[in-house]
């Protein structure tokens, strides 16, 4: 099953906010940084680490 990653951005976003009820901006720090990384030379490394 392939999902777009927007849409995995999304629902994840969605999910934690409403199971941790963190801020909004602490929630897409995370989700673009994590978005960024994964497209960044560090992404195959990250990748291997967390497999």
């Amino acid at each position: 099953m392939d999902v777009p990653l927007w849409l995995a951005l999304i629902v994840v976003g969605w999910l934690g906010v409403k199971l941790a009820h963190p801020p909004w901006w602490l929630v897409a720090v995370l989700l673009l940084g994590g978005y960024l990384l994964a497209h960044s030379f560090l992404g195959p490394a990250v990748g291997t680490a967390v497999k």
